[in-house]
């Protein structure tokens, strides 16, 4: 059976914060889609030179009624990061909860403005714990 990845889909509220958010992550727009008779947009976004794994955003213009309240039934995304202490910073910098801190030196989750739970992994392993994340606790679900 041949079979080969494509992407992964999410709805959307508000196009413009979604886009933000994954460009904090380092992701880059790659290819849109705009069905004037569908009424949507389609936004697919991936890590520089990934191209072949993309999310795609999925923006609905006249709202979408289906869109559950805090989007659980999808899961999560998943992304290595060469240095999560520095990845999670720079979120945070920008005004993102780190709703679980890399304690560990290995994993965090944070949130996308759509409520989309996104995992950070530390490439090659973990890094030694460190202030403030291995003390910080949880915020909010994750």
């Amino acid at each position: 059976m041949d079979i080969r990845y494509l992407h992964t889909m999410v709805r959307v509220k508000d196009l413009d914060a979604s886009k933000a958010f994954f460009e904090l992550l380092g992701l880059t727009e790659t290819r849109r889609i705009d069905s004037e008779d569908g009424r949507f947009t389609l936004v697919f976004m991936a890590p520089p030179g990934q191209e072949e794994c993309p999310v795609e955003l999925t923006y609905n213009w006249d709202g979408d009624a289906g869109l559950p309240s805090d989007s659980r039934h999808f899961g999560h995304l998943a992304y290595a990061v060469g240095n999560i202490y520095e990845m999670c910073q720079h979120l945070m910098d920008n005004g993102v909860t780190i709703n679980r801190p890399p304690r560990d030196g290995r994993m965090a989750f944070v949130r996308s403005p759509d409520n989309i739970s996104v995992e950070l992994l530390q490439k090659d392993g973990r890094l030694p714990p460190e202030e403030p994340w291995a003390s910080m606790p949880n915020t909010g679900h994750w």
